[in-house]
């Protein structure tokens, strides 16, 4: 729908004739680039509504020009967000696969339906059922995440920021949030409990098939696992990252974590299992069964019962046993020929070398 022009007449004169789309869609769009802080995933969305995609393209080819990377501009002005997690060097992210040789090189934020993969968002998402505005708006925000992202990761070297600081402001991407704000309510679980897992994507596709939803199998997380969006994976984990907050913030009952590797600085220990407990306070039904896994030489996942037997289900309400119950099976019984296992056994063996004790959570 065009906007209404916002001139008045005068007593005696011609009211002027409305400007032209072109000529509104312009004036819009340096208008919103102008804005303190550039234009914001809310400007999008009204820039869409008010003038159309090409007032959004011209809006955000003047918001990069004005604060890009090597525009000289400093980005330490900008606000920092809270979250991130404690130690390490980066945030941490979903484990999911890396893009191909093939993913696009260039961020079509300007220029949201050039990118090779709309055609595929969009059939994805009207299978879905979202209506056109939603499968447009929500595109945009997907591609203008991504090059905020590059603002921020080149922002957060700032060397007035301390390591925190920097973690934070690389995770603080409005746009990130916004889809989540436009869509989230479709990673809602399919099946009566929801699923969270460690150790690699073949064991989300385990805890499916035992009748869990991870995060993957939501209705809106299938769409995006399918995307690969940009060659530079580090701009677009920490959407993951804001899925998957957005995710286990909807859970309503049992949780079953599924644990092939432990590392403490996974999002499961590190960000989704804190948000967990922080549920469980103000829900009780909401409860964590941990399942303990190791992978066969023949590639078949199964579960570690409590006298180190393979089973078809184990589950303990600890995290503490799940974890011994792993690691005591990896050293006991795992056959370095067995490279199906060998990741997790690495990982063992690094933590154990490095004294990493983990602690239980209260039960």
């Amino acid at each position: 729908m065009q906007a209404r022009d916002q001139r008045t007449s005068t007593p005696g004169t011609r009211q002027p004739q409305p400007l032209p789309r072109a000529a509104r869609a312009e004036e819009a769009a340096r208008a919103a680039a102008r804005a303190p802080g550039g234009l914001s995933p809310a400007d999008v969305a009204s820039l869409q509504r008010s003038a159309g995609n090409g007032a959004v393209t011209r809006a955000l080819d003047e918001q990069r020009h004005t604060h890009g990377p090597s525009c000289g501009h400093g980005e330490s002005g900008g606000r920092v967000g809270s979250e991130g997690r404690a130690g390490g060097s980066g945030p941490a992210v979903v484990q999911r696969r890396k893009p191909s040789q093939d993913a696009p090189r260039e961020h079509f934020a300007a220029k949201a339906q050039d990118h090779p993969e709309w055609p595929v968002f969009r059939g994805l998402m009207t299978a879905g059922g979202f209506p056109p505005d939603v499968v447009e708006s929500a595109w945009q925000l997907l591609l203008g995440g991504v090059s905020e992202q590059e603002r921020l990761n080149t922002g957060s070297a700032d060397p007035s920021l301390d390591p925190a600081e920097r973690r934070a402001y690389r995770a603080s991407n409005t746009w990130y949030r916004e889809l989540v704000d436009l869509v989230g309510d479709h990673l809602r679980i399919t099946t009566p409990t929801m699923a969270l897992w460690s150790g690699g994507f073949d064991v989300s596709v385990y805890a499916q098939s035992k009748g869990h939803t991870s995060l993957e199998f939501t209705r809106l997380g299938k769409v995006v696992d399918q995307l690969e969006l940009h060659a530079d994976w580090k701009l677009q984990a920490p959407l993951w990252n804001v899925l998957s907050r957005a995710f286990v913030e909807r859970a309503t009952g049992p949780v079953h974590v599924f644990l092939r590797a432990y590392s403490p600085d996974s999002v499961l220990i590190a960000q989704e299992i804190p948000q967990l407990r922080v549920i469980q306070k103000v829900n009780p039904a909401v409860t964590v069964l941990w399942h303990p896994l190791y992978t066969t030489a023949d590639g078949k996942i199964r579960e570690i019962s409590e006298d180190l037997r393979l089973t078809d289900d184990a589950s303990y309400r600890s995290r503490d046993k799940c974890v011994a119950l792993m690691y005591q099976y990896l050293l006991r019984f795992h056959d370095e020929k067995n490279t199906k296992a060998s990741m997790a056994h690495k990982e063992m063996h690094e933590l154990l070398e490095k004294n990493v004790n983990p602690k239980a959570d209260a039960e």
